[in-house]
């Protein structure tokens, strides 16, 4: 198995699988109402539309980053603003979160295997260099964190 069907086999598992934790992305978002992604209980930092726009912008950004881009904050900005509550913009957010990982799915399956361990453009002095094989692996761990959040919140909410 290449790196590439590695990786693509792992993500799609997280998102859309059985991981061996629990349900994955995607069916943890599906238990969420519009009312309850909205909702910020007490003590929260973020409601689990915000959580769902954040790992949106940063799966936008982890592309970018295996187009060439230099690594930095997603241009739609790490918590991107959610605005006013709408039934329909919950959907739209949950459909970006598919597609965004859509197209990332589209771009493992075509970059190329030697490229792997080569170490992502990363100018900023603060963090050590990664390999886009780690880019993909720590997106990954991204999506597991929040889901878990999300998943989380979605009981405090509900009972």
């Amino acid at each position: 198995m290449t790196i590439s069907e590695k990786l693509q086999q792992e993500l799609e598992k997280v998102l859309s699988g059985r991981p061996w934790y629990s349900i994955g992305v995607y069916d943890t978002i599906a238990k969420v109402s519009f009312e309850a992604a909205y909702e910020k209980p007490p003590g929260s930092v973020h409601n689990i539309a915000e959580i769902v726009l954040h790992m949106v912008s940063w799966t936008e950004e982890v592309m970018d980053r295996m187009n060439g881009m230099t690594a930095g904050v997603p241009s739609s900005g790490d918590w991107p603003e959610i605005g006013a509550p709408g039934e329909q913009k919950w959907q739209s957010y949950v459909e970006d979160l598919k597609l965004v990982n859509v197209n990332l799915i589209g771009i493992i399956q075509n970059f190329p295997e030697e490229q792997w361990s080569e170490a992502v453009d990363d100018q900023r002095d603060t963090r050590p260099l990664f390999t886009y094989e780690e880019l993909i692996n720590g997106l990954i761990q991204h999506h597991i964190y929040h889901s878990g959040q999300i998943a989380i919140l979605n009981r405090i909410i509900n009972g």
